[in-house]
C-alpha cells in the first residue's frame, strides 16, 4: 500500500478499528461547528472506505459520536460487484459500468448488479475473478462477481 492511497480522517471510537469498512456519507449538521471537520471531510461521498491504521489512542470531542472520535488512516475499500464476464480478467483495468440486470432480483444480486459504493465510469482494477452470476430474468446475460479496486 503506498502512502498517496491512505487518507487520515476522525472516525468514532466505536468504528476505530483496524479492517473497520464504512462509508461516507458527507457531513452531518453536527458538523458544522467543529474545529476538526476539515480532517473528517475530506474523504469523497458515496464511497466505502476501510480503517488500516489507528493512529493513537487519543479521544478527540465529536458532535456526531457521543463517546468521541479517533484518528485513523484509510483507504478505499475493495467493492464486490458484478461485471461483464468478457471483462471479469484478474489484474485487467476498466471503467466500470453497470451491468444490465434488469427483472426481478434478489437482495444480493441486486447488491451486485448496482454496489453501493461505486460509479458508471470508475476506473478500477479487477483484483479476484469469483462466481458466475445468474440473472434468472435473462439467462443470455453472462456476470461474473468480482472484487473491484477503485
Amino acid at each position: 500500500m503506498e502512502d498517496m492511497d491512505t487518507a487520515i480522517t476522525l472516525i468514532g471510537t466505536k468504528l476505530a478499528k483496524e479492517g473497520q469498512e464504512f462509508f461516507f456519507e458527507g457531513e452531518a449538521p453536527e458538523c458544522e461547528q467543529c474545529k476538526l471537520k476539515n480532517t473528517c471531510m475530506g474523504l469523497e461521498k458515496g464511497r466505502k472506505y476501510r480503517i488500516v491504521k489507528v493512529r493513537n489512542q487519543t479521544v478527540h470531542e465529536c458532535f456526531v459520536h457521543d463517546t468521541g472520535a479517533m484518528v485513523v488512516d484509510v483507504i478505499k475499500a475493495p467493492i464486490i460487484a458484478a461485471i461483464d464476464s468478457k471483462k471479469a480478467i484478474k489484474g485487467a483495468t476498466m471503467r466500470y459500468q453497470a451491468p444490465n440486470c434488469d427483472g426481478d432480483l434478489d437482495t444480493e444480486t441486486y447488491d451486485l448488479c448496482y454496489p453501493k459504493g461505486l460509479r458508471n465510469g470508475d476506473k478500477c482494477t479487477v483484483n479476484e475473478v469469483m462466481e458466475s452470476v445468474e440473472i434468472e430474468s435473462d439467462p443470455s446475460v453472462s456476470l461474473k462477481k468480482v472484487e473491484l479496486l477503485l
